[in-house]
Parts: C-alpha cells; structure tokens; sequence
C-alpha cells in the first residue's frame, strides 16, 4: 500500500511539528518512503504548495513529478466514481462544485485508482456545505490516516544523530 500526502500534512509539518530547521529527520524519512514507492502525493497537491513561495515550496519543486503525480488513463473512472459519489449524497450544490476544483477531488481519486491511502489532517464532519477528504474516503472505502499513523504503521523512526 501507498501514501498519498494532502497539501496539510507538508504545511503543517513546516509551520508546526517538522520544521526543516529543526526536524530534518522527517523530511529525509518522506524521501527515503519515496524512493521505496511508498509515499506520494499528487500534481494539485503540488502545485497548491508551489503557490506557498516558501521553504516548502522549494522542496516540492525539488521533488517534481516523480513525488507529485500526474493523473493519467488509470485515473479518470476514478475521478467518475468520487464525482458521481459527492454528487449522490446530500451535499449542497455549492459544496460539490467547490470539491471538485480543488486537489482533493484528485487526492481522493488517484487514492481509488491506484489502491493508496489518504494522509491526511482532515476529520471526517458531516456537514452538508463542505465535503472532507475522511468523508469521501469512508463513503467508497479508501483508507484514509493521519500523518502520525502513517509514521507508526510505516516503523518511522526519527531520532538524532549520535554525538
């Protein structure tokens, strides 16, 4: 199984418990994830955190389209499902059209075609008048985590470096 990575989960490691000037630890370990072909993210993602003009920034231009995916044949009955699903529920109108512009419609989508699980900070809320990642994933049944279960399931280990 891979993961794929919500644009909250890089931004929220920056600003908050991962900072690259303090915890290089993490960021390593998402790379070395990377180069096993278990972590990702997608091309929306991407370019939601170029859009940042900041350390992050630079990293994910760094990292280009090997981390971030492009949506290809594989994707688009995916992105039919999770459309036609958000479109069947009780959501407003207004909510729909605003998910489906955004990277997570494709977050969620190249999470159904290719088998992965959503990491994410979201929470699953019920609401009506905005569609969150958990509610999507658990209506079609994508795994769908937050960072730190990512870490535990996937042994992470980020410790310092000897003296």
């Amino acid at each position: 199984m891979g993961y794929l990575l919500d644009a909250n989960v890089m931004i929220a490691a920056q600003n908050l418990h991962y900072g690259f000037d303090f915890c290089p630890g993490f960021w390593d370990w998402l790379l070395a994830a990377h180069d096993a072909g278990r972590v990702f993210s997608v091309e929306k993602v991407g370019d939601e955190v170029l859009g940042l003009g900041d350390e992050l920034s630079d990293w994910a231009s760094e990292r280009g389209e090997e981390f971030f995916l492009r949506p290809d044949a594989s994707v688009f009955p995916a992105m039919a499902e999770v459309s036609a699903w958000t479109n069947d529920q009780s959501y407003e109108p207004a909510a729909v059209s605003t998910f489906l512009q955004k990277a997570d419609y494709y977050l969620v989508a190249q999470a159904r075609a290719g088998g992965h699980a959503v990491v994410t900070h979201e929470v699953p809320s019920g609401s009506t008048r905005k569609i969150k990642i958990p509610d999507v994933c658990i209506g079609l049944g994508i795994k769908c985590m937050t960072p730190f279960q990512m870490l535990r399931l996937e042994g992470a280990r980020l410790v310092l470096e000897s003296a």
